[in-house]
């Protein structure tokens, strides 16, 4: 029993520090002991709903989503494309975008405001315009607008379906109203503070809302063509499908993902469950040793 109980543990430490390296990077570690244990002030305290939503597992799957469903806006997937590199180093892009959760959700004031001015200054350089001619700045409100919109429903759906711990309605709008604090910070005017605005908010945007050929190419690059070995190819299937099965009606057909009721219902989102638990259970990490 000893035997079996050390080749698990093994298996999930081995697998959480795969996780890790790979959405943190190789200063993960030292991140993370950086943002957790520097001492002064927060943004938010203990008990906030936006540290329960950003500290679960489910952030893989509303990730994904996030990503699918900004695209759609032709002015942001067009800078994404233009500026980003997201083909060239996608793994460096998420730890990039992971690390800029950690720090404003759990860091000191004082780090997530240092975090926060760096995206900024990132964002007054990437101007251009689209292939019609259409020109766009990533520091634009209205566009920031979109991606905190986009981003903040992705998470939140995420974790209301697959969250060890879903919120009650209050806390849904607390979550929102605690995503708002850093959109504000990031230079969005008037961000959602309830899930109600939130839905006006995405609501608004509709109408500028198209599949560009670049949208199109992105979703291909996430969903079929990811940097990964062939091992970890099929729970990464499992993950995007979840992903693409949580997106609205409306965000799937110009994406052309098609919606396959049954298979979805009775086998995507079960095997979904399955995946955000056991990506939760290896990078928990196990239980302190009771004393004998």
């Amino acid at each position: 029993m000893d035997t079996y109980a050390s080749a698990v543990a093994g298996l999930r430490e081995r697998l959480g520090v795969e996780l890790f390296s790979r959405v943190a990077g190789p200063d993960g570690p030292a991140n993370r002991a950086r943002i957790h244990e520097a001492p002064g002030p927060r943004w938010f305290g203990a008990d906030r709903p936006i540290r329960t939503v950003h500290g679960d597992a489910s952030m893989f799957v509303g990730g994904l989503r996030a990503l699918l469903l900004q695209s759609l806006h032709p002015l942001a997937m067009a800078a994404v494309a233009a500026h980003s590199g997201y083909q060239g180093d996608p793994w460096g892009r998420l730890q990039r975008t992971s690390t800029f959760l950690a720090v404003t959700t759990f860091g000191a004031a004082d780090d997530a405001q240092r975090a926060v001015d760096h995206v900024r200054a990132i964002h007054q350089a990437v101007r251009g315009t689209t292939d019609q001619g259409e020109p766009y700045h990533a520091a634009d409100p209205h566009l920031l607008g979109w991606v905190h919109a986009a981003e903040t429903d992705s998470f939140l759906h995420a974790h209301q379906r697959y969250g060890s711990h879903p919120l009650d309605a209050d806390a849904c709008d607390a979550y929102v109203a605690d995503t708002a604090v850093v959109a504000t910070a990031l230079g969005v005017v008037d961000p959602p503070r309830d899930q109600a605005e939130l839905a006006e908010v995405l609501a608004s945007y509709r109408t500028e809302l198209r599949a560009t050929p670049q949208a199109r190419s992105a979703a291909r690059f996430i969903l079929f063509r990811p940097p990964l070995p062939l091992a970890a190819r099929p729970p990464y299937a499992v993950l995007t499908a979840t992903a693409v099965a949580d997106l609205p009606p409306w965000a799937r057909g110009p994406l052309r993902l098609p919606r396959v009721p049954v298979v979805e219902d009775a086998l995507v989102r079960r095997a979904g469950h399955g995946l955000v638990r056991t990506i939760r259970w290896a990078m928990t990490g196990p239980p302190p040793a009771r004393a004998r």
